[in-house]
């Protein structure tokens, strides 16, 4: 009967477990030197060896014939205890046997001597599922057992365990297995199995598998049935982007090409491609990105496996550091999204949507935005604010009325002539920001008698101008255009400058419509 890899190279001994030497080391010290503590507690993620640790010393205090702390393997103890047919190292598995009833039937088992091996063993596995009574009626036995019983206790979420029982073991952290240990692991097994496994697929798995040597054994045994395993067959069988799909949808999104990059999200999703597992991939790529775009250091060594630093460097260079951060936040909170959404391909469209139209709001700070204005600028992208499209009055309910046409919003003075002319000559002379946003469309200016009104689109193009020495340069360099003195004005979107005498032509049009029965409605 075919047994899954993971259980087939299960290590054996502790010179076979991949990257936790640091417990490996001291467990062999002490089996050696005879110094073993009465209770362990393993913690750490699912897949890093705690279980595995735990069965090698329960066979290494019962070997006959230990070498240097590791079990032989070969004698009566060994073979028993692997094959589990000895009653005296029981494996209980908490989250089913989480009751009062099932520790103080362990406690009372513990009265009571081995009858084949010389220590009885109990491996409690993920531990924190007991419930309060049971981890209070294990709290004495734990604390003072007998000579002839070890607990080995396992779990992957110590904040859930008393500090009262935390107390009473010998802790030790197993550590995530870095991805180029599980790509050694991950060949020595293929080249034993008889798998073609590429250098390429190996990196990919061990990125994909977050620090568990279980889950790699997994995705190696998925993928075993392809006649090379390389990183195509590896992001087809798991079912997330190769890295070049991966590249060529971070490009659609940097150009904002919204068409590409919701066909390649739709080719993704027709493959059966899990979508948060895509957009996971983009939030890696992004983490690369950002450790390119702003350490000092060589960071090739820290970057994922599946992507070269020359691509990662090209493609970090047009985009600002606050826009990656931004497009980390869309991502993550799309992601808790999709969980529940009722249609995953159109919320995994909509979020690619969102990324390909920023807008200040998605910026943290103020900062961020200006340096994304900036980046734009230097890459010679500018991004021109939409004209709103004019209100309609409503039309009168009789036909005979002749239709009322539309009169423009009031406006407090005239467009004013010298405002590309302003623009030039305020290069170099304001921050960059700021002018990007005046080139982009986010301001107008209009002159009204010996005062010039500019009116943003948006509350942080008015806190750009607003600051100084920003709002004084652009007075100064105003007037001199004008040849007068300029008082300058400068309106947030929710402010209005209307004169007074501008209402009159207003109200004509109001009392005509009442005196003619027509319906007005008020906008």
């Amino acid at each position: 009967m075919y047994q899954a890899l993971y259980r087939k190279w299960r290590p054996l001994k502790f010179a076979d477990v991949i990257g936790q030497k640091h417990i490996t080391d001291t467990l062999k010290a002490q089996i050696t030197t005879n110094r073993l503590s009465h209770a362990y507690l393993f913690s750490g993620t699912r897949g890093t060896g705690k279980t595995t640790c735990a069965k090698i010393l329960a066979r290494a205090v019962n070997c006959q014939n230990p070498k240097d702390g590791d079990p032989c393997g070969e004698c009566e103890a060994c073979k028993s205890i692997l094959d589990g047919s000895v009653l005296d190292v029981v494996e209980i598995d908490a989250a089913s046997n989480n009751g009062v009833d099932n520790i103080r039937d362990i406690r009372e088992e513990t009265r009571y001597a081995p009858a084949a091996v010389k220590k009885r063993v109990y491996i409690i596995d993920e531990v924190h599922m007991l419930s309060v009574g049971a981890f209070n009626a294990l709290l004495k036995t734990l604390e003072e057992p007998p000579s002839h019983v070890l607990f080995i206790l396992a779990t992957t979420e110590i904040h859930k365990v008393p500090a009262t029982i935390l107390s009473r073991c010998q802790r030790f952290d197993f550590r995530r297995i870095t991805p180029d240990d599980i790509a050694v692991r991950l060949c020595e097994v293929a080249k034993a199995e008889n798998i073609n496994l590429t250098d390429g697929g190996a990196k990919l798995i061990a990125r994909l598998a977050d620090g568990a040597m279980r889950d790699a054994l997994s995705m190696l045994d998925r993928t075993a049935e392809c006649e090379i395993v390389d990183e195509n067959a590896v992001s087809q069988c798991i079912g997330i982007l190769g890295s070049d799909d991966a590249i060529s949808l971070m490009k659609a999104i940097e150009q904002k090409n919204l068409a590409e990059a919701v066909q390649i999200i739709g080719d993704a999703y027709d493959a059966g491609r899990e979508l948060s597992g895509v957009f996971d991939q983009l939030l890696g790529l992004i983490r690369d990105m950002l450790l390119v775009k702003t350490s000092k250091q060589d960071v090739s060594s820290m970057i994922s496996p599946a992507y070269t630093v020359q691509d990662v460097t090209v493609l970090a260079e047009p985009v600002a550091a606050s826009t990656l951060i931004a497009w980390s936040n869309i991502l993550q909170q799309s992601q808790s999204r999709l969980k529940s959404a009722a249609n995953r391909r159109v919320e995994a469209e909509l979020t690619i949507v969102r990324l390909c139209n920023m807008s200040g709001e998605n910026y943290d700070t103020l900062t961020g935005r200006v340096e994304a204005l900036e980046k734009s600028l230097q890459s010679g992208v500018i991004v021109k604010q939409a004209t709103p499209e004019k209100k309609q009055m409503p039309k009168p309910k009789k036909q005979q009325v002749e239709e009322i046409k539309e009169k423009p919003e009031p406006k407090a003075g005239e467009p004013w002539q010298h405002w590309s002319k302003l623009l030039n000559q305020l290069a170099g002379k304001i921050n960059i920001g700021t002018l990007t946003c005046m080139k982009s469309g986010y301001v107008r200016a209009q002159i009204d008698g010996d005062k010039l009104l500019l009116f943003c689109d948006d509350d942080i193009t008015a806190g750009l101008l607003k600051a100084e020495p920003t709002k004084t340069r652009v007075q100064t360099a105003a007037s001199e255009l004008e040849g007068s003195q300029l008082r300058l004005r400068i309106y947030e979107p929710n402010q209005k400058q209307i004169k007074q005498e501008d209402n009159k032509s207003i109200d004509e049009i109001l009392q005509k419509a009442q005196d003619l029965d027509i319906e007005i409605t008020e906008l």
